[in-house]
């Protein structure tokens, strides 16, 4: 939650007062400034505001609370799997063997993090039915744009020139077709069948010759598992392309599906969604990639490998010319790597299976208590997540789908993702995770069958939303376009009225 209302504070330039700052620094000698050369004077002193440490300290801790956390709140963001990160990962991770390693350190003094990392290749290889992993990828975009480069030097390597086009359903993340785009392929949009799925005769009248790749998220950005897989991947490979899975749901289906097993050829894996740190959790990310025994040769480099002493080492410069090279710096996030070696090694097997079971059980009850309030497309084929529709309340009311979002932060809730997939009118992709109770699930639903009745008994409530936030409605689309981030002293009609 949010800090709100009388807690709300003026800016830090607002509560400085003259000659309240610098109190426990020691005094400049007095001809401080002269002996500076003149070029490296300020013409003017620094406007800086000028407050005691211990208000500096408040109005700073006090800032900190305005953001949103997922230690403070509910995140029912779609497709981003923003679920609790267990402390024992973060102590994991700031471990000073780990934390104070430096990324150029010797294998023989690496040894514990080389290890960690190794194991880690071969865990998420068995999660994901892949012949080998690399932990390379900054981020899941990243881990896209690695996938679909191996699948072009894959091409390549066999002389096949003329494969420019890659297949992506309308359901998918955005980030797909832009990874394609910038691996240079045309983007061939696929359209959904009336259940959700992948319409499959389109599908196959757009596999040719010309086909590199599909690329599918499975299950889909609608919450829906994709029942005809195994037909798609069948004709993708017959027509000589390979296929390409969006790891981003993964949160669904550990233990239960493996893609490498069902014939997919390369998958990222979103370790700072499946696997501890929160997606967008402030930091880096991680996104490494499985892929099939066609692909191992193309893995970017260095890869961790572990010598027939038990030893392990990074891949020497060179050591396996076919590969596409560095997508970063180093191996990888180190950090987000360890936090999901602690996730992964403190849930075993089972565990990991008890984590899909509870996300998909927490999204169908969910489900099921908007149902009446909200449309809900392709409601017997949930899985992890689900799309809600504000459609008929738009029709009804006036009120749309950002209003609605809007209003949930005058509830304390952080609104899910909305306008997403772009195929449902007034969506909002609803994800619980499996770490919220059901006292959370059953509140978040309260608060938006509460807000249907707002939007019929009185809608100008609800579109004026938010009314306790810090700040109201912006213009979103200007605020990104031509972002404002220098402060400056308010003049004439925005100076405040006195007191």
């Amino acid at each position: 939650m949010g800090v709100t209302g009388p807690r709300l504070q003026s800016t830090i330039f607002e509560k400085s007062h003259p000659g309240r700052g610098g109190g426990k620094i020691p005094h400049p000698p007095k001809d401080a400034l002269e002996r500076l050369p003149a070029a490296a004077r300020r013409a003017a002193p620094p406007a800086l505001p000028q407050l005691n440490e211990l208000e500096m300290v408040r109005h700073y801790v006090n800032l900190s609370q305005l953001n949103f956390a997922i230690d403070t709140g509910f995140y029912p963001l779609g497709s981003c799997t923003m679920k609790f990160n267990p402390k024992v990962n973060e102590w994991a991770a700031r471990l000073p063997g780990f934390a104070g390693l430096h990324p150029l350190a010797p294998d023989a003094t690496a040894q514990g993090t080389l290890q960690i990392l190794w194991e880690l290749q071969e865990i998420l290889a068995e999660i994901s039915g892949m012949a080998a992993v690399s932990l390379q990828p900054a981020a899941g975009a990243q881990g896209e744009l690695t996938g679909i480069l191996m699948i072009r030097a894959y091409h390549r390597s066999r002389g096949d020139h003329d494969r420019k086009e890659v297949l992506v359903p309308d359901s998918s993340h955005g980030t797909n077709p832009a990874t394609a785009s910038m691996a240079g392929f045309r983007t061939i949009t696929v359209p959904s069948a009336p259940d959700g799925g992948v319409d499959v005769d389109a599908f196959r009248a757009a596999l040719g010759p010309r086909t590199a790749a599909v690329m599918i998220t499975n299950p889909s950005t609608l919450g829906l598992f994709e029942s005809r897989i195994g037909e798609l991947l069948e004709a993708v490979h017959a027509a000589g392309a390979l296929a390409y899975m969006d790891g981003a749901n993964l949160n669904a289906i550990l233990g239960r599906f493996k893609p490498g097993e069902a014939g997919f050829d390369v998958m990222h894996i979103n370790t700072h969604k499946t696997f501890s740190t929160p997606h967008g959790g402030g930091g880096p990310g991680a996104g490494p990639v499985g892929v099939g025994p066609l692909l191992v040769p193309f893995l970017p480099a260095p890869r961790v490998l572990r010598n027939d002493d038990g030893s392990f080492r990074l891949e020497r410069p060179g050591e396996r010319p076919t590969s596409i090279g560095r997508l970063r710096s180093f191996v990888g996030n180190t950090g987000v790597l360890v936090r999901a070696y602690a996730y992964l090694r403190a849930h075993g097997a089972e565990g990991l299976m008890e984590v899909s079971q509870d996300a998909v059980l927490a999204a169908n009850y969910l489900k099921s208590r908007l149902v009446g309030t909200y449309d809900i497309p392709y409601a017997r084929h949930c899985k992890h997540e689900f799309v809600a529709s504000a459609a008929s309340i738009k029709r009804a009311t006036g009120i749309r789908t950002l209003d609605i979002a809007k209003r949930l932060i005058d509830y304390g809730f952080h609104p899910p993702t909305i306008y997403f997939p772009l195929i449902v009118e007034e969506g909002m992709l609803i994800e619980p995770t499996e770490t919220e109770s059901v006292e959370t699930l059953d509140a978040f639903a309260d608060a938006l069958i509460t807000i249907a009745a707002e939007a019929a008994a009185s809608p100008e409530l609800v579109h004026d939303a938010p009314h306790t936030a810090p700040v109201r409605r912006l213009d979103e689309a200007t605020a990104a376009r031509q972002p404002n981030l220098r402060w400056r002293p308010m003049t004439g009609v925005e100076t405040p009225c006195p007191d």
